[in-house]
């Protein structure tokens, strides 16, 4: 039997102080966004010039420009995806539902199409989409497309448990070929039974903040979450 890999550990970051951190405590990677009262924005070019040269972990940037899940100025977040290439960005995060809950084809193709075959994560919007499978197989063959972010329902882990699972279980059909990575209501306590389904990425924001949002991430709270994934 082969070895599992090693999980991945996300945390969100919204500045160096944090990201410096969640290298510290042992994090994989960095989603980067500003604005967390609207679940997550794209954050400023000098933000993440910032953190790129603070930390040498992956990032993530957030491609979104407004609360919800509608795509909006689809110009604007391809200039943004621009800018932040040219910077140097090199994955991404971004996720966008049309009026029916359907995947945004036309917006998540333009962005997309920007990004140079970059790595992205389709982030929460797939917790709120009418059918989840069909938008599976409606983006999978967008290039980049390595991860779905999901808590499995709009209302966080707990009640996304089952989804999750089947989700997980499907591992390498189509549509399911990008890994799940579960974040939204996420608690160390969840991990385990995660970890025994064959879940191997996590994604953690108000957990590595023992202070609330108002307050830096805690190394000591992102190495225990690491010690919970390597158990």
């Amino acid at each position: 039997m082969s070895e599992r890999r090693r999980a991945v550990l996300e945390v969100i970051a919204l500045g160096v102080e944090d990201a410096v951190a969640a290298q510290d405590g042992g994090a994989d990677r960095l989603e980067l966004v500003t604005d967390m009262a609207a679940d997550g924005l794209t954050p400023t070019v000098e933000t993440f010039a910032g953190i790129r040269a603070g930390v040498d972990i992956s990032l993530r940037v957030m491609l979104r420009l407004a609360d919800g899940f509608a795509a909006g100025n689809v110009d604007a977040l391809v200039r943004a995806a621009h800018e932040m290439r040219t910077a140097g960005a090199d994955e991404f995060v971004l996720g966008f539902l049309d009026e029916h809950g359907g995947p945004d084809l036309s917006a998540v193709e333009r962005i997309v199409g920007a990004l140079d075959g970059c790595p992205w994560t389709f982030h929460r919007a797939i917790d709120r989409a009418a059918d989840r499978d069909a938008l599976r197989k409606q983006l999978a063959e967008l290039p980049g497309l390595d991860a779905y972010l999901t808590a499995g329902s709009p209302d966080g882990v707990d009640d996304g448990f089952p989804t999750l699972l089947a989700e997980t279980a499907r591992s390498g059909e189509p549509g399911y070929e990008p890994r799940v990575m579960v974040g939204g209501g996420l608690r160390l306590g969840h991990v385990p039974r995660l970890l025994a389904a064959g879940v191997d990425a996590f994604h953690i924001g108000g957990a590595a903040r023992p202070g609330g949002w108002a307050g830096p991430v805690s190394a000591d709270a992102v190495r225990q979450w690491r010690a919970a994934l390597d158990a």
